[in-house]
């Protein structure tokens, strides 16, 4: 997010006029979000000094839905349907991402935006039983549950991102990451590219996942959108996965690793790591798929789910089938 403008005067060396920095233009509803996926069941709610863009859909116990970096409830369009029919799916957009605002930059850290869907889910009077994240998501998750902000009977984990990243990468990555979310040329440029012919397409097959066109074009609106590209970056830059790491062992909900063995954003072996750090942990790789398997296998994805919260005691035993 671009800092308010009333709290980051910009004084040329030549004068004493301020010039301010004006916001990063964010996806509109009415233009961007015309024929978003399940758009009957978006409404948008006000809380924690944010407005937010959350999607409902289904009956049963609640299930929250939180989509990763530089993702939105589109991220779910074909998982959610598939879950609705044995749940309350609730599927926000997380802070500055899709439609939802964004918030002071101090409020883009973990910490914070766990604070926030915390008060979120206290203005929809929703306590989730089961709850599921892709990526980064999953991170907020865990530190609502290790928090107390909520108390869920399971925690699926797809492709999670709740380790730090080791060795170079985690050296030069975190600065990197920094230097472009302090810049506020950077998500103009990068919205500007993602206009390119083939960028966001590149930028897919790098997770080490192949989507269908129409779900390449979801991400290639928010990716044109500076607003949305500022806040994934703001985010990115203000995370810190090793206190959250430190206490992974002392997560209480169930916990289901689901990975893509041909996940290029975080390995599947991340997965394992976790499992070992989480007593009762449990791991499913599925094979051949990448960072998004989710959105790419979305029946075996909520086939996984679902026997998973009947193992909980979320969901009553399957009916055994007729001899």
């Amino acid at each position: 997010m671009v800092p308010h403008p009333a709290r980051d005067p910009l004084h040329t060396s030549s004068t004493t006029a301020i010039v301010t920095r004006l916001p990063h233009p964010k996806p509109d509803w009415e233009r961007d979000g015309h024929d978003w996926p399940h758009r009957a069941s978006s409404r948008f709610v006000e809380t924690a000094g944010l407005r937010w863009h959350v999607q409902q859909m289904g009956r049963g116990p609640v299930v929250l839905l939180l989509h990763g970096t530089g993702a939105a409830t589109h991220s779910w369009r074909d998982l959610a349907p598939l879950l609705a029919a044995h749940f309350t799916v609730v599927a926000p957009d997380l802070p500055g991402h899709g439609f939802t605002a964004t918030p002071a930059r101090e409020r883009m850290s973990l910490e914070a935006m766990a604070q926030d869907l915390a008060s979120l889910l206290r203005t929809l009077g929703h306590r989730p039983l089961l709850v599921a994240g892709h990526s980064a998501g999953v991170a907020v998750l865990a530190r609502m549950c290790l928090d107390g902000a909520i108390a869920p009977a399971g925690l699926v984990s797809l492709n999670g991102a709740v380790l730090p990243i080791g060795g170079r990468a985690g050296r030069w990555m975190l600065p990197l990451a920094r230097l472009l979310a302090a810049n506020a040329m950077v998500p103009r440029l990068v919205a500007r590219f993602a206009r390119t012919q083939g960028m966001v397409e590149r930028m897919i097959i790098d997770t080490g996942s192949t989507l269908h066109p129409v779900g390449v074009e979801y991400y290639r609106r928010l990716v044109c959108s500076p607003g949305h590209v500022a806040a994934a970056l703001t985010m990115m830059a203000s995370w810190r996965l090793e206190r959250i790491a430190d206490q992974l062992p002392h997560l209480v909900p169930g916990l289901l690793l689901i990975a893509g063995s041909n996940d290029k954003t975080i390995a599947s072996t991340d997965a394992e790591r976790v499992q070992a750090m989480v007593p009762g942990a449990r791991t499913v790789i599925m094979p051949g798929l990448g960072h998004l398997a989710h959105e790419e296998r979305p029946q075996d994805v909520a086939g996984l789910i679902v026997e998973f919260a009947r193992e909980r005691g979320v969901l009553p035993p399957a009916l055994a089938a007729a001899e």
